[in-house]
């Protein structure tokens, strides 16, 4: 009798085959982290006193911010040579593609809606605080995006069209750009959320995408970018 060959796993497959699979399931994330995250946060909001204003909306204007930039990762990591910039892409669509899904089940579990007619960043100027939010009572949708250092209409299409180191250090300086933007919505929550949840996924929001500046740093004086 012939002995049959064993069947491969995951760990016998090169992580170039495998990778792609991961990037699939960041639709699956976005469902399990909801899920799971309902379960868990009731307990800690006990614990906490519950959410107040500023945890609801952090955890709305952070989903918005964070499908930016998993949009731009995705485009980056389809489109560049370059493997450091591919890593980097990579874990940025993949953790943040998580920690949506995570945020949604928060609103889940406060029996809030996912949306507010309130303009972006409302409450990081509650109870007096200004955190630089609002950009002003007669600020557009666009330009309270800008304010959050999100990426244009525009600036997205030059990223999609761009090639090459082009739109490398494109990609470096959006991305830069938009996580200085979320770090400023992570201190304002820090100081003006309730939540003990909220606040220990904020620290680890904040510590990422510091690490993630700096190598995008790195990447733009390795690759010689401009401006």
């Amino acid at each position: 009798m012939t002995d049959r060959p064993e069947p491969r796993t995951d760990e016998d497959r090169p992580s170039s085959a495998r990778r792609p699979w991961l990037l699939v399931g960041v639709a699956v994330l976005l469902v399990a982290g909801a899920a799971f995250a309902a379960g868990r946060f009731s307990a800690f909001g006990a614990l906490s006193g519950g959410p107040n204003a500023a945890d609801v909306g952090f955890a709305r204007d952070m989903q918005l911010h964070h499908s930016q930039a998993v949009e731009m990762a995705m485009t980056e990591y389809r489109g560049t040579d370059d493997d450091e910039l591919r890593t980097i892409a990579y874990d940025i669509a993949t953790a943040q593609a998580g920690q949506s899904g995570e945020m949604y089940g928060w609103l889940v579990a406060w029996g809030v809606p996912q949306a507010s007619d309130e303009p972006l960043m409302a409450w990081m100027t509650a109870g007096g605080h200004d955190h630089g939010g609002g950009g002003g009572e007669d600020a557009t949708d666009a330009e309270l995006r800008a304010a959050m250092g999100m990426a244009s209409d525009e600036e997205l299409a030059r990223l999609r069209e761009a090639d090459g180191v082009e739109r490398d250090c494109l990609f470096a300086s959006l991305m830069i750009r938009h996580h200085g933007g979320a770090i400023e919505m992570i201190d304002a929550v820090r100081e003006l959320g309730n939540d003990a949840r909220v606040s220990q996924a904020a620290d680890g929001m904040a510590d990422s995408q510091q690490r993630e500046i700096e190598a995008l740093q790195s990447v733009q004086r390795r690759l010689g970018c401009s401006g």
